[in-house]
């Protein structure tokens, strides 16, 4: 339970903060220290340039728009890919807008998860799936697909980040969490 309500606020965290437009920070890293700021030295030749910090790992970033195969999740037909963020622990998330109501997509995946799913949120209504094994140590995020509700409150919906594009807003966002490659292989 606890996992849950921490993976809801997680959720809750990243739609709030594509919605309020402001660019996602990358998460801190185990191992990882802050490389602090340093002055331009007066003669270039005069100190050795400071080794690069260690490479953090990345997930993967799918070219192109991510497909169901690609996710492992159907996706609704008329849902539009939004975006993805790195969740970190080799997870992403991607973010589909549609314009179908949040009890039509929560139906839709009931059926096509042939799972209940769990009402996280009455207010915004946000219903999450789990699908698949949270492992604490390889991810970020439990696999799943979670449904939020835009037009709580007589909002217009989540803005679509195209210029131009149609529709403006989205009533609903649907967020997808894959497992990540090396959790989908079970150890032996």
């Amino acid at each position: 339970m606890l996992r849950t309500y921490a993976a809801t606020i997680t959720i809750a965290a990243v739609l709030s903060t594509s919605a309020s437009g402001q660019t996602p920070q990358p998460f801190p890293r185990p191992g990882s220290t802050p490389v602090p700021p340093t002055a331009a030295p007066a003669t270039p030749a005069a100190r050795p340039a400071p080794a690069p910090p260690a490479a953090q790992p990345q997930s993967p970033v799918l070219p192109g728009e991510p497909t169901a195969a690609t996710l492992g999740f159907a996706i609704y037909p008329t849902a539009q890919f939004v975006t993805s963020y790195d969740a970190g622990r080799g997870q992403r998330y991607f973010i589909f807008g549609t314009t179908a109501a949040f009890a039509e997509v929560v139906t839709y995946y009931r059926t096509q998860l042939k799972e209940r799913g769990t009402l996280v949120y009455e207010e915004p209504p946000t219903h999450m799936f789990e699908v698949g094994r949270f492992r604490d140590d390889t991810m970020a995020f439990p696999p799943g697909v979670t449904v939020k509700d835009w037009t709580w409150t007589g909002s217009p919906g989540y803005p679509n980040p195209k210029p131009g594009a149609q529709p403006a807003r989205f009533p609903t966002i649907i967020m997808f969490v894959p497992t990540p490659a090396a959790a989908a292989v079970p150890a032996r």
